[in-house]
């Protein structure tokens, strides 16, 4: 770790603390009509840092976690909380990091400086994609533009308000939920949402 990522590790719990307080990154939105998605998610691939493609139809019958992450960001250390989340529903969960440089340049390593960087620092196991862009634009990334477009989802327009949102996909392909930076992958809301608890 540098020294920015090491003091940025350090005052994480202060920062979610401060967030939370501010009201700042908190949103949760749920697509509690159930609408189903106008185009499966299924189709799309994911092209990951190690050179390889996903395609997501090979996640049929799991909920599936998509974050837009970063390495020199307040919410980093949240890939700590991502690989416990991934073991502790390890038979009914993946996630899938997107590494962007979109939210004032945190994240200008390559595809393989961070996966290094995950591995070494947080002993991620999940897969990595492809450095890309997921904010609304002409290149955002195919994932993304399903996940904020509600003519593909069926319903979300939400776009990453910064590093570290999560959307949580069911096992039939439906967006079922956006969760903000400052809602932590540990915490009660996506643990539910995960066991489909109410």
């Amino acid at each position: 770790m540098t020294v920015k990522q090491r003091f940025l590790q350090l005052v994480y719990p202060l920062w979610i603390a401060f967030t939370k307080m501010m009201g700042r990154n908190t949103k949760v939105f749920t697509n509690s009509k159930n609408i189903q998605p106008a185009e499966s998610i299924y189709t799309l691939q994911v092209p990951l840092s190690n050179g390889n493609t996903l395609p997501l139809d090979a996640y049929k019958g799991k909920k599936i976690m998509l974050v837009n992450t970063a390495s020199n960001c307040g919410y980093t250390n949240q890939y700590d909380e991502l690989q416990k989340l991934y073991q502790q529903f390890n038979n009914q969960l993946e996630i899938i990091a997107f590494p962007a440089n979109d939210f004032k340049e945190q994240e200008k390593g390559s595809d393989s400086d961070i996966a290094q960087f995950c591995k070494i620092n947080f002993g991620v196991t999940f897969p990595l994609a492809k450095k890309s862009i997921v904010i609304k634009s002409n290149d955002q990334n195919s994932i993304f533009k399903w996940l904020t477009n509600k003519t593909k989802n069926g319903w979300n327009e939400k776009a990453p308000s910064w590093n570290f949102s999560k959307y949580l996909i069911d096992e039939k392909g439906v967006l079922t939920h956006y969760f903000d930076p400052s809602v932590l992958p540990l915490s009660e809301a996506v643990v539910k949402a995960i066991g489909n608890e109410k």
